[in-house]
Order: structure tokens, then C-alpha cells, then sequence
């Protein structure tokens, strides 16, 4: 439990990491959730962090009935630790580079990174990450393209919304970590390797 526990911090602290150091300071979705929110706030006028709220409530509900009260409880913390995780880099860290190009490049790095260690722990981002895990469950696949396909057709909707250069960014975005989710989904990483990264104590009676 602490190994899965200490895993959900480390995949949520990452994308935080991501989100609130390169993608969000660029106005880069990083997610269909995201989209979702901005629609949500353009054709009902709700706000930003109330439709957010309802985009991440509506999807813990699926997680509890397909995935179980476990994954719905680590989803829930990831989500705590990743919307702490965005406050705290957003505000005390900021990009060395002045690219938006680069900064989505490093930006969909540590956010894949992130996504697919709370994947591999059964957990799920937020936001469209509970369907893709729900259909990777399901079919036996990774989580990775259902991920891509789900959050592309979200962007090319909220193209209506936001400039078309902004959904390119994000879809080329969600490309790239969602070909980083699906290789380090499918990785075997060596037991040996994986205790000592994840403190696997052993206590003593």
C-alpha cells in the first residue's frame, strides 16, 4: 500500500510539475478535460473551476462503477496532489527556456512520465484518463491510444473555442505523452530495480 501510495505522489507531483511549469503558463490543454471545462464555460457561462470540478466529480463516479472504490480513492488523490502540485511550480518555478515549442517538448515529457506511473498503479489522471482506463481495462490494451483518440476529438471541438494554433500545440502535446504513456506502460522494469525505487522497506518483528 505504501509503494502504491508513495508511486500516485510521484505520478501526480510530475504532472503538476509539468502542467504549472510548461504547459499551462502557454495555455496548453493538457488534457480533454481541460477541453471539456472550457466548453462547459463557453456554452453554459459556468466557471472555469466549477466546471473543472464537475468534469473530475463526473469521471470519479465512472472510476468507482468500472474500476473500483480503490482507484476512485487514488484518483482522488491524484488529483489532489497534482492541483497542489500545479499552485506551488506555477507560482515558485519558471520555464529556463523561452520557446513555447520547447517548453511543450519538456512539458509532454514529464507529463507522460506522470500519466503512465498512476496508469501502471491502476489509477487515473483525471479527466479522460478514467475512459481511457476503462477501455484499456476492458480490451486489454494500453491506455495510451484510446487516451490520444478521446482527447484529440475534444480538441478539434474546442477549436471553436480557442485559437487553432493553441489545439495544435495541445495535440501535438498529447501525441507526444501519450507515445511516452504507452511505452512506459508496457515496460518491465526489474524487481530489484523497482524495490529500491520505491523504498521497499522491510520491517522487522
Amino acid at each position: 500500500m505504501f509503494r502504491k501510495c508513495f508511486l500516485v505522489a510521484v505520478g501526480a507531483v510530475m504532472q503538476g510539475f509539468a502542467m504549472g511549469v510548461f504547459l499551462f503558463p502557454n495555455f496548453i490543454p493538457s488534457g480533454g478535460g481541460a477541453g471539456l471545462t472550457v466548453l462547459l464555460n463557453y456554452w453554459f457561462h459556468i466557471p472555469l473551476s466549477i466546471a473543472l470540478w464537475l468534469v473530475n466529480s463526473s469521471m470519479l463516479l465512472f472510476a468507482v462503477h468500472y474500476l473500483g472504490g480503490f482507484s476512485a480513492l487514488g484518483t482522488l488523490l491524484g488529483i489532489t496532489i497534482t492541483s497542489i502540485s500545479v499552485n506551488i511550480f506555477n507560482v515558485y518555478l519558471e520555464s529556463p527556456f523561452s520557446h513555447v515549442w520547447i517548453d511543450l517538448v519538456f512539458g509532454s515529457i514529464f507529463f507522460g512520465t506522470g500519466v503512465s506511473i498512476l496508469l501502471r498503479q491502476g489509477i487515473s489522471n483525471g479527466g479522460m484518463g478514467v475512459i481511457a482506463l476503462i477501455i484499456a481495462k476492458y480490451k486489454n490494451i494500453s491506455p495510451g491510444k484510446p487516451l490520444f483518440w478521446i482527447n484529440g476529438i475534444i480538441f478539434l471541438i474546442t477549436s471553436y473555442v480557442i485559437d487553432w494554433e493553441i489545439v495544435f500545440q495541445a495535440i501535438t502535446c498529447q501525441w507526444m505523452s501519450t507515445k511516452i504513456i504507452s511505452w512506459l506502460y508496457n515496460v518491465s522494469i526489474p524487481k530489484n530495480i523497482r524495490n529500491i525505487l520505491t523504498f521497499d522497506f522491510v520491517w522487522r518483528n
